[in-house]
């Protein structure tokens, strides 16, 4: 009886540290989702797909489109060159020490506000010579607990590039790498808590768009942003034109400058990069 006892409570504390840690790995959206049709939403999209390898690869020169990341120094991004060979790489370590670091190594101005200083890093320093398509990735490539927010089968990243149409992209301007609503764009997920107006004004406070978009909301009583989760996504060089250099270099000043946290001011810029790039709030 005392041996039952002894497993049962082993195996009681092991569910609960279980539990613990997918609580830990889902927390991007734990607190804000309906977590069970999330998965089930994702379940369900990951396995109507074909196979990775029957998803044909797009052509292009290599030089006219480029894959911009942000890297913690320990993560391996190898994957992108090996698997993605027609595509340049932009890969910015954001914690580098220097002796892992060398001439060649990315690095970003300072390591806040998650991959959105690598995004606006690589815009600011390139604006005059873009390649023709940005696609803008995370460094994880695949696997549900690290990428479950990437929509393509087995939650590849190399199977989303595969299969993104460049022209759709071109015609477009803005493409979001998500096509699954679930998080971010239903109904329920559109009053941000994290993009309030006050935040907005903050972000596009000297820009070329200061008040646009805030005004219209206001106007007709309503505060709504939506977009599919989770800063993964493709733009054209002329959607990034359309805006002005330093509409960029303030959105990274706002990063460096606000006193909301390091996840919290790459939460808020993950919400707006619609925004940034021509599209309506939701």
């Amino acid at each position: 009886m005392r041996w039952a006892l002894r497993f049962a409570l082993s195996a009681s504390i092991l569910a609960i540290l279980f539990l613990v840690i997918l609580k830990f790995k889902l927390e991007d959206f734990w607190d804000q989702y309906d977590v069970t049709s999330y998965i089930g939403a994702s379940w369900q999209n990951t396995f109507q797909h074909g196979a990775v390898e029957e998803i044909p690869t797009f052509s292009g020169q290599r030089g006219d489109k480029v894959i911009i990341m942000a890297k913690l120094e320990k993560e391996n991004t190898d994957w992108v060159a090996k698997e993605l060979p027609d595509w340049q790489a932009a890969i910015y370590t954001v914690n580098p020490t220097p002796n892992h670091t060398t001439t060649t190594t990315l690095t970003t101005p300072v390591n806040k506000g998650h991959e959105a200083m690598a995004y606006l890093s690589y815009v600011i320093d390139n604006y005059a010579s873009l390649p023709t398509t940005l696609t803008f990735l995370h460094s994880h490539r695949s696997g549900f607990l690290s990428a479950w927010h990437t929509d393509a089968p087995l939650h590849d990243n190399v199977a989303a590039l595969r299969a993104l149409s460049i022209p759709f992209v071109q015609k477009n301007g803005y493409v979001n790498l998500r096509c699954n609503w679930n998080p971010g764009c239903v109904e329920a997920h559109r009053h941000n808590a994290h993009v309030t107006p006050e935040v907005w004004a903050d972000v596009f406070r000297g820009t070329s768009t200061e008040g646009e978009g805030k005004a219209e909301m206001e106007t007709k009583g309503t505060w709504k942003v939506g977009a599919a989760c989770c800063a993964q996504f493709a733009v054209s060089r002329d959607q990034v034109l359309k805006r002005p250099l330093g509409d960029y270099e303030r959105f990274r000043a706002w990063i460096v400058e606000t006193e909301e946290s390091d996840a919290k001011s790459g939460r808020v810029m993950e919400f707006l990069w619609h925004v940034v790039f021509g599209k309506d709030p939701v």
